[in-house]
């Protein structure tokens, strides 16, 4: 009898701990998206412990998973930092994301079956909804989840993988996009432009679409930045003046 509850009991603390990780994987994700932390920020093991309540190794866990999703890069002597991108990686990993996203809408056959479509509605009604009410967590999340079922139309698992990994390594640059009204507004009617196209079987509208939407959140990103370098550049010579 003991030896058929041992399996329970050892296996209990690995589920919990991945319940944990998962919790504070998500509410960091989403801090990061919103621009509640910045690029550079630190961090700190002793803070995130005092946060969610878990133990060193379960914390180093969770940040080693932001790491893997390009959320969180380590540097020598200092810890972990919220990702700090360049103007030109910027560019670069926008360049990648157009050719994934633009080329996954092209490989969707059409016409799209009833249900799938009904599908994209009813996931887009939810952000809609989200976004008039100022629901940012669920505006969040159904946006993950209309690109998810967008490109899983195209029935191609290693291409939406990759979509979704360049997807979250964004989350740092689309932190303003994610909470100025004109921005989600915008990404609302692309989402029923998109249902549109495939309804209509309109291939060419729809990688345009794709393309289009993009657009916002890396050039917000990119004059932010350079308004940064700018300020920094005036500070600096303020100083030896």
């Amino acid at each position: 009898m003991k030896n058929a509850l041992q399996p329970e009991a050892t296996t209990a603390p690995d589920a919990d701990n991945e319940s944990q990780v998962r919790m504070a994987v998500e509410t960091l994700e989403e801090d990061i998206a919103f621009g509640h932390m910045h690029p550079r920020e630190r961090l700190v093991e002793d803070e995130l412990r005092a946060r969610f309540g878990l133990k060193r190794h379960v914390v180093r866990q969770v940040l080693t998973e932001l790491e893997q999703m390009g959320l969180v890069e380590r540097k020598k002597n200092i810890g972990a930092l919220v990702k700090s991108y360049s103007v030109k990686e910027v560019i670069d990993l926008y360049f990648v994301r157009e050719i994934l996203e633009t080329s996954c809408a092209r490989q969707i056959a059409m016409p799209v079956a009833p249900e799938k479509l009904e599908e994209l509605r009813a996931i887009q009604q939810r952000h809609d909804d989200a976004v008039t009410g100022s629901n940012l967590h669920v505006a969040f999340r159904m946006n993950i989840a209309f690109h998810k079922a967008l490109f899983a139309l195209s029935d191609n698992a290693a291409l939406t993988e990759m979509i979704e990994l360049g997807a979250q390594r964004a989350h740092v640059i689309r932190s303003l996009s994610m909470v100025y009204p004109h921005f989600l507004e915008k990404a609302r009617r692309d989402h029923w432009a998109m249902i549109e196209a495939l309804q209509q079987c309109d291939r060419e509208r729809l990688v345009a679409l794709c393309s289009d939407h993009l657009i916002p959140s890396r050039d917000a990103y990119i004059e932010q930045h350079r308004r940064r370098e700018a300020a920094s550049e005036r500070a600096a010579a303020a100083l030896t003046a």
